[in-house]
């Protein structure tokens, strides 16, 4: 096999697998009736047929909701646990991950406490009478949120986050490659596992069909199934009545993998891509990383060599707002 010259011989006659699909997917899970004060006092005058509204009439919500988060878990032998200080969810999870025997479930419920817009209310004096009366306001506060971590037998891990305070607003994320493994699972497709990705796949167009399959209609049905299974701060006739959620993407990754029948290939595109960009410039930024963090006062001697084992180099390209990642694969 002869070396390729550039970064597109590299891409036109070195690529052994390419499929394009959605990577990571993060979603706004929120009532649209309830973002603004206005639709804040409709529910609560109108369809509730309170007086006023108030946060006082918000509490009992929140605290009906939490104290169902936690007959749910109870019930269902699901761990609840409060997430440490700087814990990272993820390795949680994959703790948890391992240990599942089933195809789905709720894996753990987490519970932080973050930052968050909220809905309550202020008091405020009428300038005639001197009465008060209160007032629904948006704003920010620090509140408890859950994290219900779970395998769907379609989608594979995912979350989703709820706030236990009004207007509950909630984030689904998930994953476009452990959708797609899923599927070649369970249609019997033999294929080799990236961490994040697909590394071989014994029918490729097959394997981008899939891809291609990952619709709106079907994040939304999986929205409307676990909802339906797990605890949600909105009694059933307020579904009835509209109160239902609605989806909008937040964050969307969608990724080209391509990957090469040799290292050497890698290392060429990367040299290659550079030196075709010269009017463009030279990397500003250089770095090795490493599978654990290697502070100052981390034992043993640190020098720059050649590495020639253990590296898996990788492109980063920044401009404004965007962002492209070229692994060697």
């Amino acid at each position: 096999m002869s070396v390729p010259r550039s970064a597109a011989d590299v891409l036109q006659e070195h690529v052994v697998l390419e499929v394009e699909g959605i990577d990571r997917m993060c979603l706004n899970v929120y009532q649209p009736r309830l973002q603004t004060e206005r639709g804040v006092a409709t529910l609560f005058r109108f369809h509730r047929g309170e007086t006023f509204a108030s946060s006082a009439l918000m509490d009992p919500i929140s605290k009906s909701f939490i104290a169902k988060v936690n007959r749910f878990a109870e019930r269902e032998d699901v761990p609840l646990t409060s997430f440490a200080k700087g814990e990272r969810k993820d390795d949680l999870d994959q703790e948890y991950r391992v240990k599942f025997q089933g195809t789905e479930g709720v894996l753990f419920v987490g519970k932080a406490q973050e930052k968050t817009p909220v809905i309550r209310t202020e008091k405020r004096r009428n300038p005639e009478t001197g009465q008060t009366y209160p007032w629904i306001v948006r704003s920010t506060a620090m509140v408890n949120h859950f994290y219900f971590y779970m395998i769907d037998q379609d989608f594979g891990p995912l979350f989703l986050k709820v706030c236990t305070y009004f207007p509950y607003n909630a984030k689904l994320c998930i994953n476009g490659h452990e959708c797609v493994k899923q599927q070649l699972a369970k249609e019997g497709i033999a294929f080799e596992a990236l961490d994040n990705g697909v590394l071989s796949c014994a029918n490729p167009r097959r394997l981008q069909q899939i891809c291609d399959g990952l619709t709106g209609s079907k994040i939304d049905a999986l929205l409307r199934k676990w909802l339906g299974r797990l605890s949600q701060p909105f009694a059933a006739k307020g579904r009835a009545a509209g109160y239902r959620y609605d989806v909008s993407i937040l964050r969307a990754e969608f990724s080209l993998p391509q990957v090469l029948g040799r290292p050497l290939c890698g290392r060429v595109f990367f040299e290659e891509v550079i030196r075709e960009n010269l009017d463009i410039g030279r990397p500003d930024q250089l770095q090795l990383l490493f599978e654990r963090r290697v502070p100052k006062r981390t034992p043993g001697r640190f020098r720059t060599r050649v590495l020639t084992e253990g590296v898996v180099p990788s492109l980063h390209v920044d401009y404004e707002h965007s962002r492209i990642k070229h692994p060697n694969l």
